[in-house]
């Protein structure tokens, strides 16, 4: 089995930063694309950035130049550098992962963590 888990939310003033991670586990050689979703109160959960295996990036308009997506393949791990937070990035935040290798030499598509809270508020 694959677990995703994120990490790294919290409680944080307008304009400060977080970090969040999101680590693989458990029988797998490698992930595809991975991303960060979000999803505020009472809204549809929205893309935030992606990142490829060879580390093309992609983000949505309102977080360009604030939030910065990386990830090492050795360890499995995605992280996403959120500076100058606003209270509008208030949401949970989603890993996701398009198509993961198993050893088992099986494809698992479309697969999520359970999400980590991040509050912007003074």
């Amino acid at each position: 089995q694959v677990q995703l888990v994120e990490s790294g939310g919290g409680l944080v003033q307008p304009g400060g930063s977080l970090r969040l991670s999101c680590a693989a586990s458990g029988s797998l050689f490698s992930i595809y694309t991975m991303g960060w979703y979000r999803q505020a109160p009472g809204k549809q959960r929205e893309l935030v950035a992606t990142i490829t295996s060879g580390g093309s990036t992609d983000y949505v308009d309102s977080v360009k130049g604030r939030f910065t997506i990386s990830r090492d393949n050795a360890k499995h791990t995605m992280y996403l550098q959120m500076n100058s937070l606003k209270p509008e990035d208030t949401a949970v935040y989603y890993c996701h992962a398009d198509r993961i290798w198993t050893t088992s030499y099986t494809y698992l598509y479309n697969y999520w963590g359970q999400g980590t809270q991040v509050t912007v508020s003074s």
